[in-house]
């Protein structure tokens, strides 16, 4: 296994002969420990090129076979297979995992819910803003503040997490026109197991986050991730 994390400039190798790349963010949501709220351990896992003249480590989201999540302190495990569907495990009392749930975002959008960083909303870009504008009361709004912890709740509930990227702050030095999240261990991860939930997500220029070939390791990314209708306006939207 080849190890590509969050916290590590360089990949470290569990077995030089493993079959797999293994990417993960070992704590999202850091921020919310002190306050005892959700935080997660997230992975994607794509196969390596053992045989060929070529074994790249940065691999495109649509490369993986596998995507995951543990969302502590709930106790659920979130898992999604490549053309295999979401499935969910529970922890009951016995500490054991319980017979997993098939994950399927809801169609019905009388549940969906927002999660966006409302601090932000002003230095979005300017069709964003009117887009939340014009939508916001059609849904509930629910933002923990950590992605693990938000797209669990989307997962079940159906709607939209956004992390768009920042463009009009005031100070000019704090935009983030690349967006914030990172792409291999964040994004893509959620876009997996989203897509294999029904979803689909996108970037700033609306173009598929599974298709974004990675040109570094700790790649930064706007993310647009929930039920495709919502997502597929926003694409629209952003390709004006």
């Amino acid at each position: 296994i080849q190890v590509i994390s969050e916290e590590s400039e360089e990949i470290v190798s569990m077995c030089p002969d493993g079959r797999y790349f293994v990417y993960f963010d070992p704590l999202d949501g850091s921020s919310n420990v002190s306050h005892v709220l959700p935080v997660g351990f997230m992975f994607g896992v794509a196969k390596r090129n053992l045989k060929g003249t070529e074994d790249n480590h940065l691999r495109a989201g649509k490369d993986y076979i596998a995507a995951g999540m543990f969302v502590i302190p709930t106790g659920t495990f979130t898992l999604a297979l490549k053309d295999a569907g979401t499935w969910r495990f529970h922890i009951d009392e016995t500490m054991n995992f319980v017979k997993p749930v098939k994950m399927v975002l809801p169609e019905n959008p009388k549940g969906w819910e927002l999660s966006f960083n409302a601090t932000n909303r002003y230095t979005f870009d300017q069709r964003i803003q009117d887009w939340i504008v014009n939508n916001e009361r059609k849904y509930s709004f629910r933002y923990i503040g950590a992605l693990a912890g938000d797209f669990h709740r989307l997962l079940g509930n159906g709607g939209m997490f956004m992390y768009p990227a920042i463009v009009n702050h005031p100070d000019s030095k704090k935009n983030r026109p690349q967006g914030k999240l990172r792409l291999m261990y964040e994004a893509a991860v959620v876009s997996f197991m989203c897509r294999e939930a029904g979803g689909t997500a996108i970037d700033e220029s609306g173009a598929p986050i599974l298709e974004i070939q990675p040109q570094k390791h700790h790649q930064r990314t706007a993310l647009y991730v929930g039920s495709k209708p919502l997502v597929e306006e926003i694409t629209k939207l952003l390709k004006k």
